[in-house]
């Protein structure tokens, strides 16, 4: 948490089904801390939280809003979500919708579970990229793995995928420090029920979405999908930048952002 003192917050829904945690989120928005409050939290079995199941879609959503509830006295926040943790912020919007939320930003993310069959396309593509990779590997990133081992280990064999500028050392680094778990990740990903596409037209919040023009796995397809079904929603595409989008380009994504939070400010 940071920025302390601002009447708004924003909270951060960081990205990878028992993948990711919330340290890049943090530090990718931490400039808007000179006008905003920002919390990040690791969501339900990732990161160093707790492996304690239900892992759906909606008890993350129900996550979020004991959070809102407990460290934001309950007043609306601002809610920026990437990728996985995109799908839990639409999730939050259909479900608590003005109630919980101000405005809502989405960075590389997907309306349903379709979007996979696109990423696979995209690998198909795009192996030459990377090399260590293979499709049955991205198979198992969308259904399950063995285990803690082998999800790291697909992990790093994919990361040139999602940056335009790849560097093996921080990715080296990266996926060596990361806490994973595979049972968060097979349980995310077993049932495939995730289809907002339908609702997408009740979110009556302010939203911005972002996307890389080049994100091979949350394709923009799937980023202008949403812009077109949320009613008076703002699409900004970045050209030449991956599912990373606000790391590679981190200077243009956060200008975008204090534009749409200014425009929209309640």
């Amino acid at each position: 948490m940071a920025g302390e003192g601002h009447d708004e917050t924003i909270v951060v829904l960081h990205g990878g089904r028992g993948i990711g945690d919330h340290r890049a989120d943090f530090q990718a928005f931490l400039p808007l801390t000179d006008c905003y409050r920002l919390l990040a939290y690791d969501q339900r079995g990732c990161g160093l939280s707790s492996l304690t199941p239900p892992y759906t879609f909606g008890q993350f959503a129900d996550d979020l809003e004991a959070i809102r509830q407990e460290l934001c006295g309950g007043g609306r926040i601002i809610l920026i979500g990437g990728s996985f943790g995109g799908m839990i912020a639409l999730t939050y919007a259909v479900k608590y919708g003005a109630n919980g939320l101000s405005r809502l930003i989405l960075r590389g993310t997907a309306p349903s579970h379709h979007h996979e069959a696109e990423a696979i396309a995209n690998f198909k593509a795009r192996l030459h990229k990377a090399p260590s990779a293979s499709l049955r590997m991205v198979e198992k990133m969308f259904s399950d793995v063995i285990d803690d081992t082998e999800l790291r280990l697909i992990w790093l064999a994919l990361q040139p995928l999602y940056f335009e500028t790849f560097d093996p050392d921080a990715a080296l680094e990266r996926t060596r420090t990361l806490s994973l778990h595979a049972e968060t990740h097979n349980a995310l990903f077993a049932v495939k029920d995730y289809d907002l596409r339908d609702q997408l037209p009740g979110i009556a919040v302010p939203t911005q979405v972002i996307v890389g023009g080049e994100d091979w796995i949350c394709p923009p397809s799937q980023s202008r999908l949403i812009a077109e079904r949320v009613p008076g929603a703002e699409l900004l595409e970045i050209p030449g930048a991956n599912h990373s989008v606000h790391i590679e380009a981190n200077a243009q994504v956060l200008a975008g952002i204090r534009s749409f939070l200014e425009r929209t400010a309640p």
